[in-house]
């Protein structure tokens, strides 16, 4: 799947939901407890549970792959994991502000 800024998309497995913030340039799709996430008004109903383990999508946390080239923003949390391809995406650090000293 072509992933693009502003796609909603949801797990197939659980009631994770997310917003695509940025999409990298290639064709690779973006998994939640090892399945494909498909778009958030697709009628297909939720089936089985994630096959992931590891922490499940945090509500309102970013998560990025190593190469920063991805972001995605999770707006309903759930039990998979979220990978991108076979690399495991992880929560976003916060930007440390400058001192004030």
């Amino acid at each position: 799947m072509k992933l693009r800024t502003g796609a909603r998309l949801r797990s197939q497995v659980c009631a994770t939901e997310v917003i695509v913030l940025r999409a990298p340039a290639e064709e690779i799709d973006l998994l939640c407890g090892g399945v494909p996430m498909v778009d958030r008004a697709d009628p297909a109903p939720r089936q089985g549970s994630p096959t992931t383990d590891g922490p499940g999508a945090q509500l309102g946390k970013r998560y990025t792959r190593e190469a920063g080239d991805v972001e995605i923003l999770v707006t309903a949390a759930g039990e998979g994991a979220l990978f991108l391809g076979g690399e495991t995406l992880r929560p976003k650090e916060a930007t440390p502000l400058p001192s004030s000293d």
